[in-house]
């Protein structure tokens, strides 16, 4: 907060000494052709005078924005509060400078007024533009002020969103997953394969401690990823035994990239119930990743079943597919891609690329 408070008070100092270099400059120039012998350092110094009170003036005016704003009465009252506030403060600089020079000169207090009308011209009405540049200031500062409260609000609602999906993705893992494992165990228990129950056991207790250790977690890197992955795929393997085996291919560079978290696991899932599982005899799952051009590129194949091409639209709109598109559209927006290719018979392929970022 005090930080924030000098920036404040350092933008103002800064502001008011360029308008006042500024305001000198174009004084003497101007004066200069009538009197060649001023000096400079003459116009800076009564030029800084009017400046310094604008200074000290600004918090004033930007006080007084705020309790009579312009739309106050509307505007009728603002607007001709702040016109009478602003000629009144450039009246009362005008006379109090025509009083200083003729006391400092000793002439006589009876002409006072007379002076002063001889010598008022237009350029007193600089003072009216201060007045009213501090006011378009003290909105416009309002107004950005208010965008970037909005920006942070939206950034803050698309942060709770995205951590929102991510936690309904892994809602949708557990239940099923965990209902077909613990099957899956106990199988093996009631099968007295003990040594095969407790080392899915083992696997399923680390799977869901990094599923829980990366809750909160927007992106992981595909390292971290693939950590995740692999367990994932031991768990399913020792479910499928011989009908499933799963090769990955990810490249040193690609691992280090950043990548939502819980991506590559719902494709990996779609290709082993709906391609691998359906399939006559075993069946093979690819997943790969790789940098190029500065991109990301995943891949998620397999050689199972295949879908025809009816079936690869309505898979669109499948919940796996339909939450990863969305995901990679609030993350990224038109800089993701996601590809699903499919030949019956054949197998499928996800393909995705993303903004390759470290």
């Amino acid at each position: 907060m005090m930080e924030s408070r000098y920036t404040k008070w350092i933008a103002l100092i800064a502001v008011w000494t360029a308008v006042g270099l500024i305001l000198s400059t174009e004084v003497y120039f101007t004066v200069r052709v009538m009197r060649p012998e001023i000096a400079f350092g003459d116009v800076l110094a009564s030029q800084y005078a009017r400046v310094a009170l604008w200074a000290l003036l600004t918090p004033v005016v930007l006080g007084l924005r705020s309790l009579v704003p312009l739309r106050c009465g509307k505007w009728f009252v603002g607007v001709g509060f702040h016109l009478s506030l602003s000629l009144v403060i450039m009246s009362g600089y005008f006379l109090a400078r025509i009083l200083f020079v003729m006391v400092r000169q000793g002439e006589p207090m009876d002409v006072f007024w007379t002076v002063a009308w001889n010598n008022f011209f237009g350029r007193n009405l600089i003072d009216v533009v201060f007045y009213w540049a501090i006011i378009l200031g003290g909105y416009t500062f309002e107004i950005y002020r208010k965008y970037k409260n909005e920006q942070i609000k939206a950034a803050q609602l698309e942060s709770r969103l995205v951590q929102t999906e991510l936690s309904s993705l892994k809602q949708q893992l557990h239940p099923h997953f965990l209902f077909n494992t613990m099957n899956t165990i106990a199988v093996l228990v009631r099968e007295e394969r003990n040594n095969e129950a407790v080392s899915l056991l083992s696997k399923l207790s680390v799977l869901l401690r990094i599923s829980l250790d990366t809750s909160r977690v927007e992106e992981v890197t595909v390292r971290q990823e693939m950590e995740f992955l692999e367990r994932y795929i031991d768990i399913q393997m020792m479910r499928f035994a011989d009908r499933l085996s799963v090769n990955t291919s990810i490249t040193t560079e690609a691992l280090e990239a950043l990548m939502p978290n819980l991506l590559l696991q719902p494709l990996v899932e779609n290709a082993i119930l709906h391609g691998v599982a359906p399939k006559n005899g075993p069946g093979n799952v690819r997943v790969a990743g790789s940098v190029v051009d500065g991109r990301l590129h995943l891949e998620v194949s397999d050689d199972g079943v295949g879908i025809d091409n009816a079936q690869i639209k309505r898979s669109r709109e499948g919940i796996g597919l339909s939450n990863t598109r969305e995901r990679l559209k609030r993350i990224y927006g038109a800089c993701s891609q996601l590809v699903l290719q499919s030949e019956p018979g054949h197998g499928t392929t996800v393909s995705i690329v993303l903004p390759c970022r470290v």
